[in-house]
């Protein structure tokens, strides 16, 4: 398992964390099978966005004996006649975050996560009113470790980065939702109509989020990262043909800012499945084998940090060093933070003899030799 920072939260957690939604209905017996192969593969984190009762009187029990296995617990997110509702009343929000607190079995939630917010109006509401002022309180009582949001809508996202006091982002990031424009309706996301259209390189309302992200030291994590599904389905994909699970997460887990994404697993099989992204060799991670057969979408000139530039004969870590000028590109000044983690690459685009190797190789058509002239330049080595 690997291990990543959630930003500046302070957490370190594992890339592959668990989604609650599979645990919705399951038995004891499976439940138990299923937190002992994640325990045992290193899986420390969990989101728990349903307010399923059953459910998380559940996960309480099985994480009983692991303390230090994080949870990310939803604000907002509550039970009413016998099913899912988001509220921001907040009597009925406080009642659900004790309930929560109660049935996990836990006095303190690593991540306070505020509930589904796709519009910038509800936003409003949220950051200017009673649902913040709650979270903050819950902060200072040290009943919660950091606030986050949850959100499928990218200039909403960006807002709360921003601020300075949302830690954590719970985001839906695949390749078919970040070639589409934001929007308020998050099912529009899954309509096969949406993508009918040509589509040339990514929105970049998703990509400058993750940017933003990653130099402000916001911790991202994935949900929705199959597309609910549709990207594993040939029928489904808006790409033509399936993509499997790996290429998936692969995907989410190499955009700037990701720490983890959090698997919905219905199962034990798919526990594995998601599980095999440790020990996956390049070749199973390669997502760019789907992106660039199809011809109705384009990625053309836009570093993917897919890796095929690699390797590169004076050891540059090629897409490495793309991803770090794009995140000084929108600074007149290099942030420090980003110096420094270029500044401990082993090698530099300094070193970059300007062979052409890694353009001959590049799936995406980036002119790499003009980017390392131009992280030269900007970094001074």
């Amino acid at each position: 398992m690997q291990y990543r920072k959630l930003g500046r939260s302070g957490l370190e957690v594992s890339t592959i964390s668990l989604g609650c939604e599979g645990f919705i209905g399951m038995g004891e017996s499976e439940a138990k099978a299923m937190f002992d192969t994640a325990i045992d593969a290193g899986v420390n984190f969990i989101d728990m966005y349903s307010s399923d009762p059953e459910m998380r009187s559940l996960v309480g029990r099985m994480l009983a004996d692991h303390p230090d296995f994080h949870i990310q617990g939803h604000l907002c997110s509550i039970w009413q006649d016998g099913q899912y509702k988001c509220s921001r009343n907040m009597d009925e929000v406080k009642i659900a975050f004790d309930d929560q607190m109660q049935r996990l079995g836990r006095s303190r939630l690593d991540v306070g996560m505020i509930h589904y917010i796709d519009s910038l109006e509800n936003w409003n509401i949220v950051w200017n009113g009673p649902v913040m002022e709650y979270a903050r309180s819950l902060k200072a009582d040290g009943r919660i470790g950091c606030i986050g949001i949850s959100s499928h809508n990218p200039v909403v996202a960006r807002e709360a980065a921003l601020t300075g006091e949302i830690d954590v982002l719970l985001f839906s990031i695949n390749p078919a939702f970040d070639m589409l424009p934001p929007d308020e309706d998050v099912m529009r996301l899954f309509k096969e109509s949406t993508y009918t259209e040509a589509r040339h390189n990514f929105n970049p309302e998703p990509v400058a989020l993750y940017e933003l992200c990653e130099r402000e030291g916001v911790g991202i994590d994935v949900m929705k990262a199959f597309g609910g599904g549709n990207l594993l389905d040939k029928k489904l994909s808006p790409f033509g043909c399936a993509l499997t699970p790996v290429q998936c997460l692969d995907y989410a887990l190499t955009r700037p800012g990701v720490a983890a994404v959090m698997c919905g697993c219905r199962n034990l099989e798919e526990l594995k499945v998601c599980l095999s992204w440790c020990d996956a060799d390049e070749k199973a991670r390669d997502y760019s084998t789907v992106l660039t057969s199809q011809k109705k979408f384009t990625w053309s000139g836009q570093c993917m940090y897919c890796g095929h530039c690699a390797p590169c004969p004076k050891g540059i870590k090629v897409a490495d060093v793309n991803k770090f000028l794009n995140l000084a590109a929108a600074h007149s000044e290099i942030p420090e933070t980003i110096r420094e983690h270029y500044a401990v690459l082993a090698h530099h685009a300094s070193d970059c003899i300007q062979c052409g190797a890694c353009e001959k190789r590049c799936p995406f058509q980036v002119p790499v030799r003009q980017k390392m002239t131009e992280a030269a330049s900007r970094f001074g080595f």
